[in-house]
């Protein structure tokens, strides 16, 4: 398949895989006999797990590191596993302060439903309601 439909079929733009070739993330497209990119369906595959490894947040030098074990083959694989289990923790770990994140934000929310229905506290205003600017206050007046 030409570079416009594997940018189609894969999601990422024809710059984005002449990048990736660049960078050894993905092998030199085989070349047809008008030496235009030629590519194997199979690479969607790859591609799909690149993605994946991306918008996890593993970083393109781990992914270019991880590449370079793949294309050295089975005896990396030791490797390969240590690579993907060192990303893995990272992606629990992140997982965990956004559910965190997620209950301060449940929980702020909960405070606003309740103040619609007169119960309970919710940003009682902002933290410097009722203080003057510092230019307006006379010298050595705090307002705290």
């Amino acid at each position: 398949m030409k570079i416009g439909e594997l940018a189609k079929r894969s999601g990422l733009s024809a710059h984005t895989i002449r990048y990736y070739e660049r960078i050894g993330l993905l092998p030199y497209a085989d070349r047809d006999g008008s030496s235009q990119r030629d590519y194997d369906a199979a690479i969607l595959t790859w591609i799909a797990f690149l993605r994946r490894l991306k918008a996890t947040g593993m970083p393109i030098r781990e992914m270019v590191l991880y590449a370079e074990l793949r294309n050295r083959g089975p005896v990396t694989e030791p490797e390969r596993r240590a690579l993907l289990e060192q990303h893995r923790d990272r992606v629990s770990e992140h997982i965990a302060d956004l559910q965190a994140n997620l209950l301060v934000l449940d929980a702020k929310i909960s405070g606003y439903a309740g103040a619609e229905k007169g119960t309970g506290y919710h940003d009682a205003g902002t933290p410097n309601e009722g203080r003057e600017p510092a230019g307006k206050r006379a010298a050595g007046a705090r307002g705290d």
